[in-house]
C-alpha cells in the first residue's frame, strides 16, 4: 500500500479514536515539545516507517498520541521501548497484560494502550498505568474522606504529578472534559494549599 494511503488511513483510525478536534498553535507547540515525528523517530532507529504504520493500523502497535495540524504523526521517544522489552512486537500483547491479574482489566487497558491515549503519562509502561489508576482512586477517596489528612493527600498529588504531563487544551476536547491533572491535582491544590506553600504548589 502507497505511504500516502497509510498515512491516510492511520489519520482516519486516530480521529475515529479521538473525534475531529482542531489542533490550535498552542497544542502545536506542546506537543512538538512533548512528542517526536514517526517518520523521524523510524529514520533514528533504522525502521521502516510504513512498516509501523501497518503495525498501528494492526493493533500490534499503539497509534499516534497526536496528529500535529500539519499533519505529522506524533509519537513518544519511546514508541518501540515496551516491543523491545517485551521480546517483540508479537510478544508485545500477552507480555502487556499479564501485568494485570484479571485479564479482562489487562485486555481494556491493552486496547486502552493500543489507541494512543496514554498521553497522560510521562513514561507509558504497565507499572506507570497501575500505579496511575492507584493514585487517582486514593486522591478520590482521600477527599471523601471527614477529615481530609492534608499530608497524605499531598503526597498522593504530589506523586501524581511527578508521573503526569502538563496536557494541552486539545486532551480536554478529545476526552471530553478536564484532565487527571485539573481534578486531581490542580483542583486539589487549589482547595487544599500547603500551609508552608502559599497558592498550593
Amino acid at each position: 500500500m502507497p505511504e500516502t494511503d497509510l498515512r491516510r488511513r492511520l489519520a482516519e483510525r486516530f480521529r475515529e479514536v479521538n473525534g475531529d478536534h482542531p489542533m490550535t498553535d498552542a497544542d502545536d507547540a506542546y506537543v512538538s515539545a512533548q512528542f517526536v515525528v514517526l517518520e523521524e523517530l523510524c529514520a533514528a532507529l533504522g525502521r521502516d516507517t510504513d512498516a509501523v504504520r501497518r503495525l498501528m493500523l494492526d493493533g500490534r502497535l499503539p497509534l499516534p498520541g497526536y496528529l500535529r495540524s500539519d499533519g505529522a504523526e506524533m509519537v513518544p521517544a519511546g514508541l518501540f521501548a515496551l516491543a523491545d522489552e517485551a521480546g517483540g512486537v508479537d510478544l508485545l500483547e500477552p507480555w502487556f497484560t499479564a501485568h494485570w491479574a484479571d485479564p479482562v482489566t489487562g485486555k481494556a487497558e491493552w486496547n486502552a494502550y493500543l489507541g494512543g491515549q496514554y498521553v497522560c503519562l510521562h513514561s507509558v509502561t504497565p507499572a506507570a498505568i497501575r500505579r496511575k489508576d492507584l493514585l487517582t482512586a486514593a486522591i478520590g477517596a482521600a477527599l471523601d474522606e471527614p477529615g481530609v489528612d492534608a499530608v497524605r493527600l499531598h503526597a498522593l498529588v504530589d506523586e501524581l504529578d511527578a508521573l503526569e504531563p502538563a496536557f494541552t487544551a486539545y486532551d480536554r476536547l478529545r476526552f471530553g472534559g478536564p484532565t487527571s491533572r485539573d481534578t486531581c491535582i490542580d483542583a486539589v491544590r487549589a482547595r487544599f494549599p500547603r500551609p508552608d506553600r502559599p497558592g498550593g504548589r
